[in-house]
């Protein structure tokens, strides 16, 4: 028998495939684990609005899951809505950063409330690969924020944000992300969560440092914690887990450290996974 109570999953590029959606069996198999009593923990750079609609489309709330938000800032649970951990950035810092940030050719996003808050809605569109997009647009749906203009942010902040996201195009970021982090790297974390985002945290926050602090809380340890992700932000969590798993479509760093590497997120990898170390769950 398994010693996995909970099993922590990536969202994007991970739970959801290509089409921002969670593939029937990948569902099904999630609903079965729950159903045998293991607790859904997901973790995202994402904000926790925007993973409100997954929370209710696999039932958290009913099977006391857990959220870990801004790539481990703020952690939630599902069924009473309670703060476990929440450690935002000092105000003096986020300032510092988004002062810093102006000299390059990003662009930065803070959340207050409902609203997503930027320097252009209309910034020039993003390209990954053969996709180009509004970044601003799309990450305010994808958050379920309404959009506000401030042509200064760092003069707008005046409160601790979990985390600043800045978007660039890939090969910018590449080259820049060092630099853009450098005064910094004593105070603040720094670390992509896509080729095309990048993103500021406390320092010390990640989603590791978040479920060792939860976990313990609960009466659990690493060894009843299976983790699923596929990026760089993920590697912290797969290295803390008892059972450490990469997508097929993971970036290298996170296959060479898992202890499995399952198939990719339009494959359902997530329900193959499940299947392979919680056989239990599904009556094997």
């Amino acid at each position: 028998m398994s010693q996995i109570k909970f099993v922590i999953i990536d969202v994007d590029g991970t739970l959801l495939a290509s089409n921002q959606k969670i593939l029937p069996a990948t569902k099904a198999a999630l609903m079965e684990c729950q159903e045998n009593g293991i607790r859904l923990i997901l973790a995202s750079g994402r904000p926790t609005s925007g993973m409100a609609r997954l929370v209710a489309e696999l039932e958290m709330d009913k099977h006391h899951g857990l959220l870990v938000a801004y790539n481990g800032s703020k952690v939630i649970d599902c069924q009473t809505g309670e703060v476990l951990f929440n450690r935002p950035m000092s105000e003096s810092d986020a300032k510092a950063v988004l002062e810093h940030l102006k000299q390059f050719e990003v662009y930065p996003m803070v959340t207050k409330g409902s609203y997503l808050n930027v320097n252009n809605v209309y910034a020039p569109p993003i390209k990954y690969g053969d996709v180009e997009a509004n970044i601003i647009e799309y990450e305010a749906r994808g958050g379920g924020y309404l959009l506000c203009e401030y042509p200064d942010l760092a003069e707008f902040v005046d409160f601790e944000p979990n985390k600043i996201l800045v978007a660039g195009q890939p090969d910018y970021l590449a080259q820049y992300h060092e630099e853009m982090t450098a005064p910094f790297t004593d105070r603040v974390h720094g670390m992509f969560s896509a080729p095309f985002y990048f993103e500021y945290t406390a320092r010390g926050v990640d989603k590791a440092k978040a479920l060792d602090t939860v976990l313990h809380k609960l009466g659990c340890n690493r060894d009843n914690l299976m983790a699923i992700g596929d990026g760089h932000n993920d590697i912290s969590m797969l290295q803390y887990a008892g059972i450490g798993v990469a997508m097929g479509n993971a970036v290298p760093e996170l296959k060479e450290i898992a202890d499995y590497v399952t198939t990719s997120n339009d494959d359902n990898g997530v329900a193959k996974a499940l299947r392979h170390f919680l056989p239990e769950c599904f009556g094997v």
